[in-house]
């Protein structure tokens, strides 16, 4: 909700001058402000302690007693408008003069508080906050050039905040021309707008042709909602300007955009006017008191009502359903909004961390992005059908004649698609039983129910109510309310009130077997049909969470001793096999710089002069008859020496890359914070753990393994690895001793 919206106003402009046409509420009040801080007098400011202890003698007596010190008048406290109306206590000096007589006429008397009385009403009609309507009206009206814009206005602590529209030059109203670019304060989203009204455009104007040569008296009319200006410093910088934007796009510009088509093509806004304006005259010239104008009103115009449950929507979050001119509308601001004026400490913490980054904003959409703290639009999240008036039942409307052949089609496969919808199904389960594409059929559906507040992103519920659900922190309503809503809702006795069932799941979260929702509280096969109804009425009102399972990798301080022996094992492997190649080396270069081996020439070797030991050594590597006519050689000892000492040397400087740390490391176990990006060292302990493990159930650890980070819930690792349930339940079972999995609802 908008908690700052403090009055609708709709304003217009005439040859007479400005007027404020309608407002709603009657008598809007802003809340006060304090221009010092105000002291306590509600007796001594004493301690918590000191009340505890004394707390019969500050209820029978200090209490009664005023601070010594508190100054009894406080009104000076409060900052106060600075006021445009008149004040009521000069505003009958015409009639304080006494007659020429000198006597007191009582006839007098009564004049002067009739007159008194009819100055009051009529100031009931032209007053509004402190200021009066023709000069309020006045500065909502702006000049031609600030027409057809965002009108922000600032006045001490109040914001307007409106679209004003005008006439034409020529004295009637028609839809202004696109323009090629936009303009520098306009909105980038705005030629998107108005690609989409040009089309409906059309076609109304097909359907009701505007009045021609017909000029008219309303020059200019503006729809304002009047906000309690926030302060600046109370929210984090740049909020502000989002919040006014926010409520500007779905509001003030959407009924602008209504009222001006309607006004274009039927006159509508002109006759509204006319019609409200006459009946104000009427009752201010006969003294009617304006509670009874303001009735009479929503009785006979289209605007006023709509304007009414316009406001009341905004204050209580719901949706507003108007109609304006026979044209049904629905609106409605981000049901977290306020919270962009308040910084994160001043909300209670919640289970679930609604954090809004850009990835899951572009997938929801820009209407979606801002104050709706919803979860991330995923393949395995599920869809809850919310209940709908049976006014706006959606197969109703899907399935009326009003829609058109050519959409008839697309309509059947709605309608399909809200009779597949279930919490049992998750999002990609029903593109697969629809054979729709997920991202371009299946999302889009979702983002508009979920939109127009028809339906809501859930978990997926198990067939069988093994789910494990925990408590919200706070309830949206009074649990009184809610328990006599359950009794109603569920009369069976074989059901327990609601507040034994939330104890029930309370108590049933913090165990560590059989606590899910069957073993908890169904408890038999028979029942789960009707304790499925239980768990929507719960979940459409918030009052569940389910908990999700969440995994992560402990290397334990056994595992990091095994890994570092296996590796000075192998740093003394690698010694010995460098030691020997060294050694080999060495005798291989004194054997080539030997007096023999200079004399040898390519047609043969002086075997007279070699001894019998290094013949048999150099014919091993001299080639062989049939070689010499293949071109080929025969293997030569030193040459895979060489390479085995090169492998060495290879292998031992990876080893020295991983960063063994010192052996003081291994004594405390630590945890892989990232599997997916896991150093050396790290990938080291993950293929030990494997070690003595089945091949099959090693390769899917392997696989799945990048998913245990403590971010990912158990719903996304089956999905994301393709795995079932039960698989990934083995892979916990058989590398259990290096897992920590706990239960949250994020």
């Amino acid at each position: 909700m908008a908690e700052t919206l403090l009055s609708l106003l709709l304003v217009n402009s005439s040859a007479k001058g400005p007027n404020l046409v309608f407002r709603w509420p009657p008598t809007p009040e802003s809340a006060p402000r304090l221009i010092r801080p105000r002291p306590h007098t509600d007796g001594l400011e004493l301690d918590n302690p000191w009340r505890a202890a004394h707390h019969n003698d500050i209820s029978t007596g200090t209490t009664n007693e005023p601070h010594r010190g508190v100054p009894q008048d406080t009104d000076d406290y409060e900052w106060r408008r600075p006021s445009e109306v008149r004040d009521r206590s000069r505003s009958f000096s015409r009639n304080t003069q006494l007659p020429s007589s000198g006597r007191s006429s009582p006839s007098k008397d009564v004049s002067f508080d009739d007159e008194y009385e009819e100055d009051a009403i009529i100031d009931e009609y032209h007053s509004i906050f402190d200021y009066s309507t023709q000069f309020l009206a006045g500065l909502l009206c702006p000049q031609r050039s600030l027409c057809h814009q965002k009108f922000e206005l600032v006045i001490d602590d109040l914001a307007f905040v409106g679209h004003p529209v005008c006439v034409e030059d020529d004295g009637n109203w028609r839809f202004k021309p696109e323009k090629s670019k936009s303009s520098s304060r306009g909105r980038g989203s705005r030629n998107r707008d108005a690609d989409d009204d040009k089309s409906e455009r059309s076609v109304n104007m097909e359907l009701r042709p505007a009045p021609q040569n017909r000029n008219s008296w309303l020059h200019m009319f503006h729809f304002v909602l009047v906000l309690d200006f926030p302060d600046p410093s109370s929210s984090v910088f740049g909020n502000l300007s989002k919040y006014l934007d926010v409520i500007y796009e779905q509001i003030a510009f959407t009924v602008t955009a209504v009222l001006f088509q309607e006004q274009v093509l039927s006159n509508f806004v002109e006759a509204e006017c006319d019609v409200l304006g006459s009946l104000e005259g009427e009752y201010i010239a006969t003294g009617v008191p304006f509670s009874e104008y303001m009735s009479h009103a929503l009785r006979v115009s289209s605007i006023a009502p709509a304007m009414k449950l316009l406001f009341e929507a905004i204050k209580s979050s719901t949706m507003a359903y108007i109609t304006l001119n026979d044209l049904p509308l629905e609106l409605q601001l981000p049901p977290y909004l306020d919270h962009l004026l308040h910084s994160e400490e001043e909300y209670e913490l919640d289970f679930v961390d609604h954090q809004e980054d850009e990835d899951e904003a572009r997938v929801w959409g820009r209407d979606l992005s801002f104050g709706w703290r919803l979860p991330a639009l995923a393949p395995w999240k599920s869809l809850l059908l919310l209940d709908a008036d049976e006014t706006l039942d959606p197969y109703t409307n899907l399935r009326g004649p009003h829609v058109r052949p050519d959409e008839r089609d697309y309509a059947n496969r709605l309608i399909k698609f809200l009779e597949t919808a279930s919490v049992t199904l998750s999002l990609a389960d029903m593109a697969s039983l629809l054979d729709w594409d997920l991202e371009a059929e299946v999302y889009p559906a979702v983002r508009w129910l979920v939109h127009h507040r028809r339906a809501k992103l859930v978990d997926v519920v198990h067939d069988g109510l093994k789910t494990i659900f925990t408590l919200p922190p706070k309830f949206d309503a009074p649990l009184s309310q809610l328990s006599a809503e359950f009794k109603e809702e569920f009369p069976l006795p074989v059901i327990p009130p609601l507040s034994s069932l939330l104890a029930t799941i309370s108590a049933a979260s913090s165990k560590q077997t059989d606590n899910h929702f069957f073993a908890a509280v169904v408890c038999s096969k028979d029942l789960i049909p009707v304790y499925h109804n239980v768990v929507l009425w719960m979940l459409k009102r918030d009052l569940l969470y389910t908990l999700h399972l969440h995994i992560r990798i402990i290397a334990t301080s056994e595992l990091k001793a095994r890994v570092r022996q296996a590796h000075e094992r192998n740093l003394e492997r690698l010694n010995c096999q460098q030691r020997r190649g060294r050694r080999r080396s060495s005798q291989k270069v004194l054997e080539r710089d030997s007096p023999a081996d200079k004399k040898s020439g390519a047609s043969g070797i002086a075997w007279l002069s070699l001894s019998p030991k290094s013949a048999r050594r150099y014919s091993r590597r001299a080639p062989s008859v049939e070689s010499e006519f293949d071109g080929s050689e025969v293997s030569r000892p030193y040459a895979d020496e060489e390479e085995e000492e090169e492998d060495a040397v290879t292998e031992e400087s990876d080893e020295e890359n991983i960063g063994w740390g010192t052996a003081e490391d291994t004594l405390s176990p630590s945890m892989i914070s990232d599997p997916g990006t896991a150093s050396p060292l790290e990938r080291k302990w993950l293929a030990a753990m494997s070690e003595g493990k089945g091949e099959l159930i090693a390769r899917r650890f392997e696989l799945i393994n990048q998913y245990f980070d403590g971010k990912r819930t158990d719903d996304e690792i089956l999905y994301r690895a393709e795995i079932s349930r039960k698989q990934l339940r083995e892979v916990l079972h058989h590398y259990d001793e290096y897992l920590q999995t706990f239960l949250h609802p994020a």
